[in-house]
């Protein structure tokens, strides 16, 4: 099995952090990157397999070198020193100064469980997280993250935008690599930014747990609201684990009231036409050179923003009416399908506990 083989602080509490920064399935991969959770920090590991000819080892030698955090927002910056410690810990296992002199370099008071200072070092570097998820997490595909997550589900985000906003228990199923799955589970978290002040205080944040595996299972059971991934086909039968399963392209439920939210409607496909219009146009005006400081991240994380602020402050001023009717009409400013989002609005309102009188029929037969 996998074990850990150095760390510092020597004292910390690490157990299972071997089964998360190396994915079931690794074996068959040269190399690889991980994000996960442990406790309340990110981790961010490298992974390399280098043949040796040595039957101890049985002909492989693998490794992950990882750090932790208690933000995952800046991880990213330190992606090209792991995979260049990797190589090195395959090539020269054992020696640990590079590592060592990183962590004298960057270390911080990690909280513990309550969320206090386990440490009386300095505070060096403990970034805040960030309120709405807008980290600067540059991705090491050149297309960038978000453009991969669009072309790779089409209109298939706005149903993945659905389940988010309803803070939906969400995992995505990936044989290995699992590096770029990681980057789909951050770009489901960000489908469901809301930026409006005093919304929602009760409801569960969404979390990124990134890669999870069956050494998780206990603590999954616990919650609420989650977007993970995993290479491990197992979770598919424990269906009391997650509310939606994505396999590829593929996005079904298990829960019958759920259903109705995997069609696409004429709403969600001219949010789609509108977000691929705003991307042309991005591209257009730096292929003529103008100055175009916001890039495909900003353009994609602010159109679901916008999008999920007009649906709230709609809902928030209906709620604060006298009737508290939200018609057809409210539907349709808001962007949706009155009769096509009808279960997802009724979700929405319980979920995020918002009083208003849904008055939108269901069309009838003639």
């Amino acid at each position: 099995g996998n074990m850990v083989e150095w760390c510092l602080p020597q004292d910390i509490d690490l157990e299972g952090v071997e089964f998360k920064s190396m994915a079931s399935g690794s074996h068959k991969i040269q190399s690889d990157f991980i994000y996960f959770r442990k406790g309340l920090c990110f981790g961010l590991a490298c992974f390399a397999n280098m043949p040796v000819e040595s039957e101890l080892e049985r002909g492989a030698r693998m490794k992950s070198v990882g750090i932790l955090s208690p933000s995952y927002t800046l991880l990213y910056r330190y992606m090209h020193f792991l995979e260049n410690q990797v190589r090195h810990q395959l090539e020269m296992p054992g020696h640990y100064s590079h590592l060592e002199a990183f962590y004298d370099d960057k270390k911080g008071v990690l909280p513990d469980s309550k969320g206090t200072a386990t440490s009386q070092q300095p505070v060096h570097w403990l970034p805040s997280i960030h309120k709405y998820m807008y980290p600067e997490m540059k991705i090491t595909h050149p297309a960038g993250c978000m453009s991969q997550f669009i072309k790779f589900f089409g209109e298939q985000i706005l149903v993945l935008w659905k389940f988010a906003l309803l803070r939906k228990r969400i995992l995505i199923f990936s044989p290995p690599p699992v590096g770029v799955v990681c980057y789909r589970v951050y770009c489901c978290c960000c489908l469901a930014n809301v930026s409006l002040p005093g919304l929602g205080g009760t409801v569960p944040e969404s979390k990124p747990f990134f890669y999870v595996n069956v050494a998780d299972i206990e603590m999954l059971e616990t919650e609420v609201s989650y977007v993970a991934c995993t290479t491990e086909k197992i979770f598919e039968e424990k269906r009391d684990l997650y509310d939606v399963y994505v396999d590829n392209q593929n996005v079904k439920t298990h829960h019958e009231h759920l259903q109705p939210l995997l069609k696409i409607n004429n709403a969600d496909k001219e949010k789609y036409r509108r977000l691929n219009d705003q991307r042309q146009m991005l591209m257009y005006s730096q292929e003529v050179g103008e100055d175009c400081s916001s890039c495909e991240e900003d353009l994609f994380i602010l159109f679901f923003m916008e999008q999920n602020n007009r649906i709230f402050q709609t809902l928030m001023e209906v709620s604060a009416s006298q009737d508290k009717t939200l018609t057809a009409d409210h539907a349709r400013g808001m962007g949706l399908d009155p009769q096509g989002d009808r279960s997802f609005l009724m979700d929405l309102l319980e979920v995020y506990g918002i009083d208003v009188m849904l008055v939108i029929d269901n069309p009838c037969c003639t």
